[in-house]
């Protein structure tokens, strides 16, 4: 699997999961029509990532969103009564993207090395799509307080688990060399991070993401010491 094969292999997902959004946010939002919906909130979405990623959640003005996303600003109370909602909802729509396609690709294969691989690919597939998301996440994290600082923490801690999960299991079934799962773990979520907080720098390499999932690979898998059989086994 490369990037182009994985990009066209979600879109049916990526829809189903915006219709759950919609789904969960009928208390809130005041048109009807489920296509309207879905093509607005898309529009209100991909202009509230590209503004907070300029500006800041918190400096952006419902006359920047209007602006951005070509809706009236009347309009878009109808999808979300305030920017506390907002907020919620991209998170929340966010959040779920990534941890039902991450873990229904991983779920895909029998054994920890291709798990591990799988998790790699997917991780860095779904960061270089929804890079201004990944990015906007991690960002405002810290300025978030309350249920949604728990929500975007449990999420991280979630993705990591993954992680220590298959290192564990790997390690049961003498895949992996002994190491410690969750520092192994922390230390492979850093390194996907390292991708969309600063893509600029791999841009200027030439660096392409199906690249870096690749050497990213090798070198994780140095470190858990699977043996190169594994690998040609895998591999045929």
């Amino acid at each position: 699997m490369n990037y182009s094969d994985f990009r066209n292999m979600i879109q049916t997902l990526k829809a189903d999961i915006f219709r759950q959004t919609v789904e969960q946010n009928r208390d809130i939002i005041l048109v009807t029509k489920e296509q309207t919906i879905i093509r607005n909130l898309e529009k209100i979405f991909d202009a509230t990532l590209e503004i907070s990623n300029e500006k800041g959640f918190h400096a952006m003005s419902m006359r920047d969103l209007a602006k951005g996303s070509g809706l009236s600003s009347g309009g878009l109370y109808a999808y979300f009564p305030g920017k506390k909602d907002l907020l919620r909802m991209l998170q929340e729509h966010g959040r779920k993207v990534v941890q039902e396609i991450l873990f229904k690709f991983v779920d895909q294969n029998t054994d920890d090395v291709s798990k591990l691989r799988t998790a790699i690919k997917t991780h860095l597939y779904l960061s270089e799509l929804m890079q201004p998301w990944f990015y906007f996440s991690y960002m405002e994290t810290k300025n978030l307080s309350g249920p949604e600082r728990e929500n975007a923490i449990e999420s991280e801690m979630a993705t990591e688990k993954l992680f220590a999960d298959i290192v564990q299991r790997g390690q049961d079934a003498g895949l992996f060399e002994t190491r410690d799962p969750q520092l192994t773990a922390a230390i492979i979520k850093s390194i996907l991070q390292d991708w969309y907080l600063k893509r600029w720098k791999f841009s200027r390499r030439n660096i392409s993401v199906d690249q870096y999932a690749e050497f990213i690979i090798q070198f994780v898998e140095v470190f858990l010491g699977v043996h190169e059989t594994e690998i040609s086994r895998l591999k045929n």
